[in-house]
């Protein structure tokens, strides 16, 4: 599996190369343009989930305790946290919203009928892999409502609402922008919250509140190093983000509007990293200090991790039921929820029960990213690849 997530990285590290020196000032637009400040609201949104929410305090022990994991050592906690979350890893979700906003409505190999149903079992798995996280680590953040002798009926019924909620909204278009802004905002308000209580404990100064930021700079000084695995954990991370690539691609490419590739290249991968970096330079402030997180902060902190999960269940739903016509025009609102909400919560159970692991799903697009590459430059004289002048046009006949 590690030789499989390599390739798959030094694979798409050399696309984001071929595509940004191929097509660097090609002009792209998506079904559903938006602004610049909208579209990186919907990406930021819908291409994280509730593990940035609730990992990072449980991992940053991990990452300081160098005696036991001696190949986190090159660096400090806070940039191998945001080495696991920003910056390089959104190169993959570049790649795939270029692909599907300007290749593959001329080349169309997601219409094939196989590539077809593994895309949409892709989506479909993730999903309830999101839905997974939330109830996995609601004990963490919500200890005062666990069930030591029993069922955790309670965790059950907040990600069971989850999911009925993120159905709900699945079911009009016009939640997309409301959630992803919401989101967005809601985010940055959970940053001010912490930073504030942080500036109100006695063990804080002003000038500690803005002394983890910089740390970051040691994820920069050693990026060749999160391209390829640093051990197993890093490679679930890779695998991760790979199974959410081919979703966040198609969604995304939806709403770009009117940049071209460079353009697209930098919203991707500057401004989601730069609010993931202040996020976890204040979580660090917390762990360095030793400051609790209870009370009313860990109910923030789970409320808008559940309001991630209902905007990235919310994307993942709508794609998956367009692709396989399992709409609301199809079969009615009310047979629509019932349809996704059981399917939702039958595969987060299996995810829960460890029947089905992310590994499998981002492995699978690994493969299936392979196959597209070996598919293109076997037809490559039949197929019409994109320029610049011809890109928009070719992108809105086949929308």
């Amino acid at each position: 599996m590690l030789i499989l997530v390599s390739v798959g990285m030094l694979f798409f590290m050399a696309m984001v190369v071929f595509i940004l020196t191929r097509w660097g000032k090609l002009e792209l637009n998506g079904r559903y343009p938006v602004s610049t400040l909208t579209f990186v609201a919907i990406l930021f949104t819908s291409g994280l989930d509730v593990g940035l929410i609730m990992f990072p305090l449980t991992e940053f022990p991990v990452y300081a305790n160098t005696l036991e994991n001696a190949e986190y050592a090159f660096a400090n906690p806070l940039a191998i946290e945001f080495g696991f979350w920003g910056f390089l890893v959104w190169a993959i979700y570049f790649v795939t919203c270029f692909y599907f906003c300007a290749i593959e409505p001329r080349v169309k190999f997601f219409e094939i009928p196989w590539v077809k149903w593994i895309n949409n079992f892709v989506i479909i798995g993730t999903c309830a892999f999101t839905a997974h996280l939330l109830f996995a680590n609601l004990s963490w953040y919500l200890p005062s409502i666990a069930i030591e002798n029993g069922f955790p009926w309670y965790y059950t019924l907040i990600v069971g609402a989850t999911i009925l909620f993120a159905v709900y909204s699945s079911t009009d278009i016009k939640f997309v922008k409301v959630l992803s802004l919401s989101s967005g905002g809601l985010f940055l308000a959970l940053i001010v919250l912490l930073g504030v209580t942080a500036l109100m404990s006695s063990r804080i100064s002003g000038s500690d509140l803005v002394s983890t930021l910089p740390l970051i700079s040691e994820y920069f000084l050693h990026l060749e190093k999160f391209v390829l695995p640093i051990n197993d954990y890093h490679a679930f991370y890779l695998f991760w983000w790979f199974a959410w690539s081919i979703m966040i691609g198609q969604f995304t490419a939806r709403f770009v509007g009117s940049m071209n590739t460079t353009k697209l290249f930098i919203a991707m991968l500057v401004w989601p990293s730069l609010s993931i970096g202040l996020w976890f330079s204040v979580l660090y402030l917390f762990h360095l200090k030793g400051l609790e997180t209870t009370g009313l902060i860990n109910i923030a902190m789970v409320l808008v991790g559940i309001v991630f999960v209902i905007n990235s269940l919310d994307s993942l739903i709508r794609l998956y039921s367009d692709n396989l016509q399992l709409t609301v025009a199809r079969f009615g609102k009310q047979k629509y929820m019932m349809l996704h909400a059981c399917l939702m919560i039958t595969l987060t159970v299996l995810f829960s029960l460890q029947f089905i692991r992310i590994q499998w799903v981002g492995a699978l697009v690994i493969a299936v990213s392979l196959c597209c590459f070996v598919y293109i430059i076997v037809n490559r004289n039949k197929l019409t690849l994109p320029k610049a002048a011809t890109v928009l046009s070719a992108t809105k006949e086949n929308q």
